[in-house]
Protein backbone atom coordinates (compact mmCIF):
# COMPACT_ATOMS: atom_id res chain seq x y z
CA UNK A 1 0.00 0.00 0.00
CA UNK A 2 1.17 3.36 -0.95
CA UNK A 3 1.83 6.03 1.94
CA UNK A 4 -0.46 8.28 0.38
CA UNK A 5 -3.14 5.91 1.48
CA UNK A 6 -2.24 6.04 4.59
CA UNK A 7 -1.92 9.66 5.17
CA UNK A 8 -5.48 10.66 3.39
CA UNK A 9 -6.86 8.34 5.73
CA UNK A 10 -5.28 10.26 8.84
CA UNK A 11 -6.20 13.69 7.70
CA UNK A 12 -9.73 13.21 6.83
CA UNK A 13 -9.71 10.54 10.89
CA UNK A 14 -8.81 14.04 12.78
CA UNK A 15 -10.56 16.49 10.67
CA UNK A 16 -13.64 14.48 11.19
CA UNK A 17 -13.18 13.97 14.61
CA UNK A 18 -12.17 17.76 15.05
CA UNK A 19 -15.34 18.23 13.47
CA UNK A 20 -17.40 16.00 15.68
CA UNK A 21 -16.11 17.39 18.67
CA UNK A 22 -17.12 20.60 17.73
CA UNK A 23 -20.31 19.31 16.30
CA UNK A 24 -20.98 17.89 19.95
CA UNK A 25 -20.22 21.09 21.78
CA UNK A 26 -22.29 23.31 20.10
CA UNK A 27 -25.20 20.92 20.30
CA UNK A 28 -24.85 21.06 23.67
CA UNK A 29 -24.63 24.75 23.81
CA UNK A 30 -27.47 24.80 21.94
CA UNK A 31 -29.76 22.58 23.84
CA UNK A 32 -28.31 22.24 27.12
CA UNK A 33 -26.98 25.58 28.06
CA UNK A 34 -29.40 27.71 25.72
CA UNK A 35 -26.79 30.07 23.90
CA UNK A 36 -27.93 32.70 21.43
CA UNK A 37 -26.44 32.18 18.41
CA UNK A 38 -25.20 28.15 19.05
CA UNK A 39 -28.09 26.62 16.59
CA UNK A 40 -26.15 28.97 13.57
CA UNK A 41 -22.61 27.41 14.68
CA UNK A 42 -24.70 23.98 14.95
CA UNK A 43 -25.49 24.08 11.49
CA UNK A 44 -22.18 25.02 10.01
CA UNK A 45 -20.38 22.31 11.88
CA UNK A 46 -23.25 19.98 11.19
CA UNK A 47 -22.61 20.43 7.77
CA UNK A 48 -19.46 20.85 7.65
CA UNK A 49 -19.09 17.65 9.33
CA UNK A 50 -21.71 15.81 7.41
CA UNK A 51 -20.10 15.82 4.11
CA UNK A 52 -16.10 15.49 5.19
CA UNK A 53 -17.63 12.41 6.68
CA UNK A 54 -18.52 11.32 3.52
CA UNK A 55 -14.94 11.87 2.16
CA UNK A 56 -13.23 9.90 5.63
CA UNK A 57 -15.41 7.46 4.20
CA UNK A 58 -14.29 6.99 0.86
CA UNK A 59 -10.93 7.10 2.03
CA UNK A 60 -11.20 4.45 4.94
CA UNK A 61 -13.07 2.28 2.48
CA UNK A 62 -10.22 2.67 -0.01
CA UNK A 63 -7.56 2.03 2.71
CA UNK A 64 -9.46 -0.79 4.45
CA UNK A 65 -9.64 -2.73 0.88
CA UNK A 66 -5.97 -1.99 0.33
CA UNK A 67 -5.26 -3.74 3.52
CA UNK A 68 -7.44 -6.47 2.70
CA UNK A 69 -9.13 -6.26 5.64
CA UNK A 70 -12.49 -8.07 6.83
CA UNK A 71 -15.75 -6.44 6.69
CA UNK A 72 -16.15 -6.59 10.87
CA UNK A 73 -12.59 -4.50 10.83
CA UNK A 74 -13.71 -2.61 7.72
CA UNK A 75 -16.68 -1.47 10.27
CA UNK A 76 -15.18 -0.76 13.09
CA UNK A 77 -12.81 2.06 11.14
CA UNK A 78 -15.94 3.34 9.05
CA UNK A 79 -18.00 4.01 12.16
CA UNK A 80 -15.17 5.37 14.53
CA UNK A 81 -16.30 8.75 13.10
CA UNK A 82 -19.96 8.66 14.62
CA UNK A 83 -18.34 8.46 17.86
CA UNK A 84 -16.75 11.47 19.22
CA UNK A 85 -13.27 10.85 19.84
CA UNK A 86 -13.32 7.30 18.66
CA UNK A 87 -11.63 8.45 15.46
CA UNK A 88 -8.43 9.35 17.12
CA UNK A 89 -7.95 6.34 19.37
CA UNK A 90 -8.91 4.31 16.07
CA UNK A 91 -6.44 6.27 13.58
CA UNK A 92 -3.62 5.77 15.96
CA UNK A 93 -4.47 2.08 15.69
CA UNK A 94 -4.65 1.65 12.10
CA UNK A 95 -1.46 3.57 11.79
CA UNK A 96 0.55 1.33 14.29
CA UNK A 97 -0.86 -1.64 12.10
CA UNK A 98 -0.21 -0.78 8.55
CA UNK A 99 2.97 1.92 8.87
CA UNK A 100 4.99 -1.17 8.43
CA UNK A 101 3.18 -2.45 5.87
CA UNK A 102 3.29 0.95 3.67
CA UNK A 103 5.83 0.66 0.71
CA UNK A 104 7.85 3.79 0.47
CA UNK A 105 7.52 5.29 -2.65
CA UNK A 106 11.14 5.21 -4.29
CA UNK A 107 12.08 2.25 -3.21
CA UNK A 108 8.67 -0.21 -3.72
CA UNK A 109 9.90 -2.28 -0.83
CA UNK A 110 8.27 -1.71 2.77
CA UNK A 111 9.58 0.96 4.41
CA UNK A 112 11.39 0.66 7.77
CA UNK A 113 9.23 0.38 10.96
CA UNK A 114 9.56 3.18 13.45
CA UNK A 115 11.67 2.18 16.66
CA UNK A 116 11.05 3.95 19.74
Amino acid sequence: MKSSVLTRYRVMAYVTGVLLIALTLSVIAEYVLDIDGASTVTGIVGFAHGWLYVVYLVFAFDMCSKAKWPLSRMAWVLLAGTVPTAAFFVERRVTRELGPKVISARTDEPAEPVKA
